[in-house]
């Protein structure tokens, strides 16, 4: 009879995951059963999001100009943006239509019959006036930074990629030699050494998070609501499960097992709140998967503005909650332009703090008949939707990269077989960034 060695027997105790979540569980514990003092344990959270945002540029930059330089070939990279944007929206339509079907269908705003002139207008304010200036000429404006440094200090994901981009292309015909690529990747082993002592502190920065949003807004005041979370959750589950499941089915990946293998990842966002700060980790567990560096370090950073399945899943839902709520009628062509505003605006407010009010703000300002302060009936459950928003956001991106690799041919479906077979986590072989480097 053989017994299990009680390192390998206890070793799911030591891994991130199980501490991740042990600090999602204290959280709520804490916030449910010491609400005032839980709220004080907000800055464990912040500071931890700070820490990740604080390494994403660097990440970024350095993953896309060593993936540009080293293929050399622009042609081929007008080629996978071109492919990429073509999925993403593609993809975010479907779920912006799939979030218009299940409002309409199980109408969670329906009977609330809520007078828009006793609405607080000014809770919204901020949003409604961000919301007015938001156009394609301020997004286009807004990729490109003041300075260089400006992109990198203000921590715009988009401009650090253009960045990255004109970098990369600009090494690939002067740097000849190599030298400053093979530097360019040394430093990448820092910055990724650097996140692996960060992720230390996730568990800490979870449990912090968690008790603050549970103390902060509660459980009992959330029922009156809670057919329109049940509405966002279970919409997205099953677009995760159904859609992106047979996006996987017919790129040769498990669904489930993909999901298992970034587990890490996923209790981080959903402790958090944030898909920002899984960036970093995702894009080394895909390269291990048989990405190539380049479509990683292209489409995951494209993908954070421009492929946000759940935000967009969540924002057709309450903005017809908001006129179900209101009792306003809506026709047929009238959701049309909801859904069509919502596929323009959206990547405009992507990098913005707030985004989602703002983008839902401008939506509803450009309809002109759901009252723009029907958003402050959103304000007490947003944190919690956000998990849901960000989980499905970062699976989506994880599919998008590897669908695009295998468009590509850039896709080691070998190598995929077998990492998702073996379940790799917070082991001995745990993943090893460029071979020398080992993460999480």
């Amino acid at each position: 009879m053989t017994t299990t060695p009680p390192r390998k027997r206890y070793a799911f105790l030591r891994t991130l995951y199980f501490r991740v979540l042990v600090g999602i569980v204290l959280g709520i514990l804490a916030g449910i059963f010491y609400p005032q003092f839980a709220q004080y344990l907000k800055p464990f959270g912040d500071g931890f999001i700070k820490l990740i945002r604080m390494l994403v540029a660097p990440v970024i930059f350095l993953s896309v100009v060593v993936g540009i330089a080293s293929v050399g070939d622009t042609r081929k990279l007008g080629r996978v943006g071109l492919k990429a944007l073509f999925y993403f929206e593609a993809v975010t339509a479907l779920a912006l239509l799939i979030g218009m079907g299940v409002a309409r269908t199980l109408q969670p705003g329906r009977g609330m019959n809520i007078d828009p002139a006793t609405l607080d207008a000014s809770a919204v304010a901020k949003y409604a006036s961000q919301g007015s200036q938001l156009g394609a000429a301020d997004f286009l404006l807004n990729i490109i930074p003041e300075t260089f440094v400006g992109a990198f200090t203000n921590g715009e994901i988009l401009q650090v990629l253009l960045l990255a981009i004109l970098c990369g292309i600009a090494l690939a015909s002067l740097d000849k030699e190599k030298r400053l690529v093979d530097l360019a990747h040394s430093l990448s082993h820092v910055v990724f050494k650097i996140i692996a002592i960060v992720m230390e502190a996730a568990p800490v920065g979870a449990f912090g998070a968690m008790a603050f949003t549970v103390g902060r807004y509660g459980v009992v005041t959330l029922l009156s609501l809670a057919k329109l979370m049940l509405c966002v959750y279970i919409t997205s589950i099953c677009f995760v499960a159904i859609v992106l499941g047979l996006i996987c089915y017919f790129n040769g990946i498990n669904l489930w097992r993909f999901l298992i293998y970034i587990r890490e990842e996923l209790m981080i966002v959903l402790g958090t709140s944030s898909s920002e700060t899984a960036l970093p980790g995702i894009m080394v567990k895909l390269e291990n998967l048989g990405c190539s560096k380049t479509i990683t370090g292209l489409v995951v950073p494209a993908g954070y503005s421009f492929n946000l399945d759940g935000t967009s899943i969540y924002l057709t839902i309450a903005a017809l909650f908001i006129a179900q709520a209101t009792n306003t009628h809506l026709t047929l062509g009238q959701e049309a332009f909801v859904l069509f505003v919502l596929m323009l605006n959206s990547k405009g407010a992507a990098a913005v703090t707030g985004g989602g009010f703002i983008t839902l703000a401008a939506t509803l300002a450009a309809l002109g008949t759901i009252p723009v302060a029907g958003i402050t009936l959103l304000l007490g459950v947003d944190r919690f939707m956000s998990e849901m928003r960000s989980l499905t956001n970062l699976i989506g991106n994880g599919v998008a990269t590897i669908v695009v690799a295998r468009w590509e041919g850039q896709f080691d479906a070998e190598r995929a077989r077998y990492v998702l077979s073996r379940g790799y986590s917070q082991s001995e072989e745990e993943l090893r960034l460029r071979d020398t480097v080992e993460v999480i």
